[in-house]
């Protein structure tokens, strides 16, 4: 078996820095992540407001338990991810849960197919977000643009070989949103806890 690879220095020390309590550290965090978090907060719950308020919520967790946070298991981003996004569905039961109570549209196999499809939807996010940057452009020239492959080796300058390279890679990532979890990375971005 191979050794697992060292944690990135920048992870070792931030998590270093918050346990040593430092709020510079905890606004750098903020600075580096809070889109992320908000972003794929906002994906799971559809509503701005419930966002904002999972974004306070993960960053007051990694504030409060710095400890947490295993640079050997993860990268920071991707254990950020995962709290954001255990967070962000732990709000969205609620919020069904007590809307089915008080009578409201909906079972609860709705509720669990709405969990399901926001799971896939954040976690597709998160994997464009954190793929490379070449990778996302060719994407992003393909499904927004509406580009071929031919097209998007013209706008990005490559070859066409490349740039069918570039959308195969791009998408095979992106197909792992729909896939079960591989060993090694957390459970709601692809591996076990």
């Amino acid at each position: 078996m191979a050794k697992k690879d060292a944690p990135p220095r920048w992870d070792r020390k931030m998590q270093q820095r918050l346990a040593r309590g430092e709020a510079a550290a905890l606004g750098e965090l903020y600075d580096r992540f809070a889109s992320l978090v908000h972003g794929l907060a906002h994906r799971v719950l559809e509503d701005e407001h419930a966002a904002d308020c999972v974004t306070r919520e993960v960053f007051v967790h990694v504030w409060q338990h710095p400890d947490a946070y295993d640079p050997q298991q993860s990268p920071l981003r991707t254990w950020i991810a995962a709290l954001t996004h255990r967070l962000a569905v732990q709000r969205l039961r609620a919020t069904e849960t007590a809307a089915l109570a008080e009578g409201g549209p909906g079972t609860a196999e709705d509720l669990e197919r709405k969990v399901r499809h926001a799971s896939v939807a954040a976690r597709a996010d998160y994997i464009v977000q954190a793929m490379p940057a070449p990778l996302r452009a060719a994407l992003e020239l393909a499904y927004f643009q509406r580009r071929d492959y031919r097209q998007t080796a013209a706008d990005l300058g490559v070859t066409e070989d490349e740039a069918r390279r570039r959308l195969r890679l791009g998408l095979q990532l992106l197909s792992t949103a729909h896939d079960a979890p591989s060993p090694g990375a957390p459970p709601e971005y692809g591996g076990a806890a």
